[in-house]
């Protein structure tokens, strides 16, 4: 009977025990706030996947850099530090520079051309080649918001930027566009951004209009300037070493729900940036929608695509698209 009973003890530790053994715990980081979609949606994701896996998957959402910056999360993926995060095509393209041709100025023509993109051949080829050479995976892709320039000089055309003091940050394919128009360019860390606008460090800056409100820039710029230079968009990495580690079925689950956040967080930037013209002209800014068509030529006659590693040919495919 003793002997039993110590079968029985053991059995019903073991099966207490099966859960703790079973649950995987994950980090998943990125640099935006708690109030964003991208991480509001990541924190749903989380749960999603805690969800359809019963519980195997313990997913801790990291927010506003807790785990470092962009760059630092990129490298983390490698390192095994962190498992998840949500990262610009410009840091995936230190690893495969093609991948970065998506930054190229008036590469989408909106946000619709960029979605479907990510359902297209050429997006295929190039995240397999991050893919190849970075050994993370590109599980979904989620629309940012479109750039756009404020400034507290009028802006009708491409050549008002000679000159002009603008932040841009210290990123190729974001420089080119106002490097191309003759502009001043200077990579403020984004954090002093508006007092750098407010104390006349610089007189310009470009980002989406969601960021624009998000970080009160309208305060301190008289001028919205619909220059729509880069349709921005951000990538859902999952690192190599835990993808490997993954059924086929888990693989399956975790492209699923990071594609559905993906496409929740893009539903929710879209529907802001549609109101947001307005809402700033009610704050007293001029918002001035311009001839894109001359600024895309002038990027196009003055910036190469060779000189960022970038090919010609990836981007006429993605202009293809329809």
């Amino acid at each position: 009977m003793n002997f039993k009973r110590i079968a029985l003890a053991v059995a019903a530790g073991l099966v207490v025990a099966a859960p703790a053994f079973a649950q995987t715990k994950l980090k998943w980081a990125h640099v935006y706030e708690t109030s964003e979609p991208f991480h509001t949606a990541s924190v749903w994701a989380a749960e999603e996947i805690k969800k359809r896996s019963n519980g195997r998957y313990l997913i801790e959402v990291y927010p506003a850099s807790q785990l470092g910056k962009e760059n630092d999360l990129n490298q983390g993926l490698t390192l095994g530090t962190v498992d998840i995060i949500i990262s610009g095509s410009s840091f995936a393209a230190k690893a495969f520079p093609r991948i970065g041709v998506t930054y190229y100025p008036y590469t989408f023509r909106n946000v619709d051309h960029l979605l479907a993109y990510t359902k297209s051949d050429i997006y295929k080829e190039l995240t397999a080649g991050y893919e190849q050479k970075s050994g993370n995976q590109i599980l979904a892709t989620t629309y940012y918001g479109t750039r756009h320039t404020t400034s507290n000089r009028p802006i009708t055309k491409c050549a008002d930027m000679k000159g002009l003091k603008i932040r841009v940050p210290d990123v190729p394919a974001y420089l080119a566009m106002p490097r191309a128009c003759g502009a001043n360019t200077s990579p403020i860390a984004f954090a002093e951004v508006y007092l750098a606008l407010q104390n006349g460090t610089v007189e310009a800056q470009e980002n989406p209009l969601t960021t624009i409100e998000a970080k009160k820039f309208y305060e301190v710029q008289k001028n919205i300037v619909l220059t729509g230079h880069i349709v921005d968009h951000l990538n859902t990495l999952v690192a190599g070493g835990l993808w490997k580690k993954l059924s086929d079925a888990d693989k399956q689950m975790f492209t699923e729900v990071t594609q559905e956040a993906a496409a929740k967080a893009s539903r929710e930037i879209v529907a802001r940036e549609d109101k947001l013209a307005d809402v700033f002209r009610s704050k007293g800014l001029t918002v001035n929608a311009v001839d894109t068509n001359e600024f895309r030529d002038t990027v196009l006659k003055t910036v190469s695509f060779e000189q960022f590693g970038y090919q010609k040919s990836d981007w006429e495919r993605i202009q293809a698209i329809k």
